[in-house]
């Protein structure tokens, strides 16, 4: 990649797990498969189904949010290698962008379907640790963590400002070492 790539960034958009400019899987078939997936992976979250049973819990029959990191397939893929890998156990976003997708945020013990690139279910992952804290003060463990680039808090710091200085363009939102990022730290349960 060069410089001009983007090589870190971890969006939310949790509850849209497409991304641009990949052929996308008709719903219905991407819902399916996701349902496939979490029917594989649920024993491992210690989720266990009698089919629907009367009285069953929701949350062990209807499959967690889904979502691919980053903007783009190729990042998504970047990201998942590394989580696949071990090396990522971490991701962080801004707060300011839950709010604009009007979604919750992670929560520690939330479990996550991670998705490739095209939109296929790879991992599911559990939320270990959130922390809110200022950009400027995210620490070079949590950096090391992310697993991305030479793992510094340095490179941290430099390939996430342009990210969001970029993703941040055209919103009310400019970026500014002192918006709050949500540092998640998390553990795979399941992989294909």
């Amino acid at each position: 990649m060069t410089d001009d790539d983007v090589t870190t960034g971890d969006a939310v958009g949790q509850g849209d797990p497409q991304l641009d400019g990949e052929p996308q899987l008709d719903d219905t078939v991407q819902a399916e498969r996701i349902t496939a997936f979490w029917d594989a992976a649920r024993p491992k979250a210690g989720r266990t189904s009698h089919g629907g049973a009367v009285g069953e819990r929701s949350e062990n029959v209807v499959p967690p949010p889904a979502w691919a990191f980053g903007d783009n397939p190729e990042l998504a893929d970047e990201l998942l290698a590394l989580v696949l890998s071990g090396t990522k156990t971490a991701t962080a976003s801004l707060v300011v962008e839950y709010a604009e997708a009007d979604e919750p945020q992670p929560r520690k013990g939330d479990l996550s379907i991670l998705l490739d690139g095209a939109g296929e279910p790879r991992a599911l992952i559990r939320t270990t640790q959130v922390d809110v804290v200022p950009f400027s003060d995210v620490t070079e463990e949590f950096a090391y963590l992310e697993g991305e680039n030479d793992r510094t808090l340095a490179s941290w710091r430099e390939g996430h400002e342009r990210y969001w200085r970029r993703t941040l363009a055209g919103t009310e939102h400019e970026f500014d070492p002192s918006l709050e990022v949500l540092c998640e730290r998390f553990k795979v349960l399941y992989s294909e």
